[in-house]
């Protein structure tokens, strides 16, 4: 079996049933958002199934506008911007992941530590991410990227340790409430060890906050990769991305507007559906959401 066809089995009616059977799936808005975001990720996984060679050149075809023979039109080199739509998702959505899996892994045990043992290595902990928090995000990264060198990997790897202090402090603040609660002195009493406490106990009443927080910075690593890649600094040429394309679209905008237009509107979609798929997920987590 290739890893298209498993791809395209993952996806599946069995699964799209069972979602939309879902608490989330009765969400309107969630359902909305699962609608837009499931076809991005599609593109991202299964770009050779969906559209042709991206960096393939035909210099008569240059900056056609949407037709029959290119859904989307051509950019100034002739390259089929659908092509280029469809192999530039995997960099920003697969990208924006990888940067919420660095900051969960790095993030979720230092919140964890520091809610749970408090004084002293509580404080060292919030204060080195303190100093992160003191600087912009996004300018962070663009020091970071210009210090090693650009890049794909670089910007990920910068913006996982950027996004590390808001999960971190997260965790801390629901760690904090559970770690002085009757079960975790029950642990405590029988004998069991801080690890087993912190990981068996105390962790699984945090997936909740944590997979919200999770969607959040899901949109904004989007934006960041988007806004990077826009300044250079990201994907590199030929290959395809949805911000280095917009930013060399500039150039011929007014003579064919449909490659800034597409992966402008890539962009809003990706970063809508993981807004609304977001609030889903709030609204079916939160009790207090619930309530309402």
């Amino acid at each position: 079996m290739t890893a298209d066809s498993a791809a395209i089995r993952a996806f599946r009616p069995g699964l799209i049933q069972r979602v939309l059977r879902s608490p989330l799936g009765r969400n309107r808005a969630a359902l909305v958002g699962l609608a837009i975001l499931l076809p991005l990720l599609m593109m991202a996984f299964l770009p050779g199934v969906l559209a042709g060679d991206p960096n393939a050149q035909d210099l008569s075809a240059s900056l056609r506008p949407a037709g029959v023979d290119h859904l989307l039109g051509t950019d100034k080199l002739g390259r089929d911007v659908w092509s280029r739509i469809v192999y530039g998702a995997a960099p920003t959505l697969l990208g924006a992941l990888v940067v919420i899996a660095i900051s969960g892994l790095i993030g979720i045990p230092l919140g964890l530590v520091a809610g749970y043992f408090g004084g002293l290595v509580d404080a060292l902990i919030m204060r080195v991410l303190d100093a992160l928090l003191a600087f912009p995000a996004l300018l962070l990264a663009i020091l970071v990227v210009a210090t090693f060198g650009g890049g794909l990997l670089t910007v990920v790897i910068a913006l996982g340790v950027i996004y590390v202090p808001a999960m971190a402090r997260l965790v801390r603040s629901v760690t904090l409430v559970h770690a002085r609660l009757a079960y975790v002195d029950a642990c405590r009493a029988l004998g069991y060890t801080d690890a087993r406490i912190i990981f068996r106990h105390i962790l699984p009443n945090l997936v909740a906050a944590v997979v919200v927080q999770s969607t959040i910075d899901l949109a904004y690593a989007i934006l960041d990769i988007a806004a990077l890649s826009f300044l250079g600094l990201g994907q590199q040429p030929p290959d395809p991305d949805w911000g280095s394309m917009l930013a060399d679209a500039r150039s011929y905008l007014l003579q064919n507007a449909w490659p800034a237009i597409s992966s402008g509107v890539a962009i809003m979609l990706a970063v809508v559906s993981v807004n609304l798929v977001g609030d889903g997920l709030r609204a079916q987590l939160d009790p207090r959401e619930r309530e309402r």
